[in-house]
């Protein structure tokens, strides 16, 4: 066969995630490249999901979503933000974030505008909006605190702009937006009448005593904005596929109707679960962001011995390291090598920009810390055994 296929897809390489896991699986490493718990979330959800299976009926759920989990979304939002959100004209129920995303770019973009991504950003951004025949420019964080400038922002709109996306917490950089930053992105959203994405699929892995706050908290951004969560980050089941839009009456049926085309719907008895999941205590979520914490101090200490320089991680299970402090340079190359030689897989943080961004950095590399501490312990004195040789 000699004809063409999609070149937004097939001209790009493999997603560097089943790449480096692929590569852990072939040298026997441990794979702290691709972010996945290696433990399930609650058995009360696990159990419930499971009975549901069995009672039936296991038929089309509403496209929207089952009325349970819409009205969860709800509260949940009304919980922990304060916003009074209608469960039924402004809520989504997608097959996990990532299909929320191609539904919200889909649904919004026409071909020739133009989306503004912050760079490095998470690798489906890009392909899902050049799919929708729409253009993507970039506005680079700068390391290694990854700032966000407002002058940067401004410079990459344009007339043909629609939408902006950001991601808080952020993945690959485990960074969280401050509320300087989110004023810099609803104030260049308000003045040029953008439509702003917010990836907040880590909203409750957040450390320190910090909280999340959605943009669409900030004056005048409701109407504007779409936030997309993740049952599959909240309750370590991430192979669910359960995620929830939320936003405006327009934006959501904008989303909805391309949706519909993608998945359709979601398995009805996953959605109940993940609603039972939605009204745990606070208790869940304090032990929840206690654990992971304490992975991510363990997984920092861990890199500091085997002599790596760590940046802060203030949110989702994502670590950052500069590879300068171990004398490497290239970490595409790096991490080819401690997958093969140290028995570790990480992915580099230039992964994260587009082809076409010939000056990301090539000095980061993201490693996971949502194992067990054996998991962790184990990967540390790997690092630190070949680095120390």
């Amino acid at each position: 066969m000699t004809r063409s296929l999609n070149d937004v897809f097939s001209g790009r390489p493999q997603s560097i995630f089943p790449t480096m896991s692929g590569l852990a699986r072939k040298h026997d490493a441990i794979n702290l490249g691709q972010g996945f718990p290696d433990e399930d979330g609650p058995d009360e959800i696990l159990e419930l999901a499971a009975r549901l299976i069995i009672e039936g009926p296991n038929q089309y759920a509403p496209v929207g979503g089952v009325p349970a989990l819409q009205e969860a979304v709800a509260r949940d939002n009304k919980r922990f933000y304060g916003l009074d959100i209608d469960p039924y004209t402004q809520t989504l129920i997608v097959s996990g974030a990532t299909e929320g995303l191609a539904a919200a770019f889909l649904g919004f973009l026409s071909p020739g505008d133009e989306a503004v991504l912050l760079a490095p950003f998470y690798e489906c951004y890009a392909p899902q909006i050049e799919a929708a025949g729409a253009l993507t420019r970039f506005v680079d964080l700068d390391p290694p605190e990854w700032r966000l400038h407002a002058d940067a922002l401004e410079k990459a709109i344009t007339d043909k702009t629609k939408i902006i996306v950001i991601n808080s917490p952020h993945n690959p950089l485990g960074k969280i937006m401050s509320m300087d930053e989110l004023e810099i992105v609803a104030d260049a959203a308000r003045r040029h009448d953008l439509i702003v994405i917010c990836d907040e699929v880590y909203e409750h892995l957040i450390f320190d005593g910090a909280r999340h706050v959605p943009l669409m908290t900030l004056p005048g951004m409701f109407e504007r904005s779409v936030r997309i969560g993740s049952a599959g980050k909240t309750f370590s089941l991430t192979g669910f596929r359960i995620g929830y839009v939320t936003g405006p009456a327009d934006l959501i049926t904008g989303v909805l109707k391309c949706h519909q085309h993608l998945a359709y719907t979601s398995p009805a008895p996953l959605q109940k679960a993940v609603a039972y999941g939605l009204d745990m205590g606070d208790e869940y979520y304090d032990e929840f962001r206690t654990d992971m914490q304490q992975k991510r101090d363990q997984m920092s200490a861990g890199l500091e011995a085997a002599g790596f320089d760590v940046l802060p991680c203030e949110g989702t299970y994502f670590i950052t390291v500069d590879i300068h402090s171990v004398n490497r340079n290239d970490d595409v190359a790096f991490c080819r090598e401690i997958t093969e030689k140290a028995g570790v897989a990480a992915v580099p943080i230039s992964a994260f920009y587009h082809s076409s961004q010939t000056n990301a950095p090539r000095n980061y590399a993201r490693f996971c810390f949502c194992k067990k501490p054996a998991v962790i312990a184990e990967a540390s004195r790997r690092l630190a055994e070949y680095f120390a040789a």
